[in-house]
C-alpha cells in the first residue's frame, strides 16, 4: 500500500500488478461526444480516434457520451474532432 494509506501509487495508479500498466508520460483526456447510442457507436468512435498518431487507448461510453483517450502527448482537438466527424458523430468538446 502507498504511504498515504491509499491503494493508489504516487503516479495515480490503483493497480499493483497485472492488467494494463500506466505509461510514463501518458496524457489522458476526456471528451464529450454527442450522438452515440450503442456499442456500435462506441466502436466507431474508438476506432477513428485510435488511428490518431500517439493514441494508446480509447474508451467510449455511449450512455454518458464520454470518450477517454490516453496518448503519448496532448492531442490537437482539431484531430480529435476530425476523427469523431469521420465516425459520424459530433465532438462537443473536452471535459
Amino acid at each position: 500500500m502507498a504511504e498515504n494509506g491509499s491503494c493508489c501509487t504516487p503516479e495515480g495508479s490503483c493497480h499493483t500488478g497485472g492488467g494494463t500498466a500506466v505509461q510514463v508520460g501518458a496524457v489522458t483526456a476526456t471528451y464529450k461526444v454527442t450522438g452515440m447510442t450503442c456499442g456500435h457507436c462506441e466502436g466507431a468512435v474508438s476506432t477513428e480516434i485510435g488511428e490518431i498518431a500517439g493514441v494508446s487507448s480509447v474508451q467510449a461510453v455511449a450512455a454518458t457520451g464520454l470518450v477517454t483517450v490516453t496518448s503519448e502527448a496532448p492531442l490537437d482537438e482539431a484531430a480529435v474532432r476530425a476523427a469523431v466527424d469521420e465516425a459520424g458523430y459530433e465532438l462537443a468538446g473536452q471535459v
